[in-house]
């Protein structure tokens, strides 16, 4: 619900911050946020909440293929001259202590809920979190 969010009608956020310096592949990104989306939506009918994914996969991986075997490699094989590799997929370079994911929706009692959607995500993502739920004060 990006409406609601504009208008600041969700009273509690929920973070899965990163304990580690790590970078996540956007596959494994994006299976969170499926799951996520897909658990909240069940769970909080009605745009009952909004999700925010923090991180974005500026990074390009590549590889630079090395061939074994008999003879194989002796004349396609460039070795370190020539070296950048092919593009192999993208990666989101988090920092310690960042979120990953922001949740907000409403209800105190909504909290375990959310909790329990978040803890079965967590092991989609390859590094140690934490989840943390701050209530928003309105004036």
């Amino acid at each position: 619900d990006i409406k609601g969010f504009n208008e600041g009608k969700f009273n509690i956020k929920m973070d899965i911050i990163s304990l580690e310096n790590v970078q996540i592949r956007d596959l494994a990104l994006e299976a969170a946020r499926q799951s996520l989306h897909k658990d909240f939506a069940v769970d909080f009918p009605n745009n009952g909440y909004f999700l925010r994914c923090n991180a974005y996969p500026h990074n390009i991986l590549r590889n630079n293929r090395v061939y074994s075997g008999g003879s194989k490699g002796e004349r396609i094989q460039t070795g370190m001259s020539k070296s950048f590799g092919s593009p192999e997929g993208r990666a989101a370079v988090i920092k310690a202590g960042k979120s990953v994911f922001t949740m907000y929706f409403n209800g105190d009692d909504n909290i375990p809920k959310a909790r329990v959607i978040c803890k079965k995500t967590v092991p989609k993502l390859p590094c140690a979190t934490k989840i943390i739920a701050t209530i928003i004060k309105r004036e």
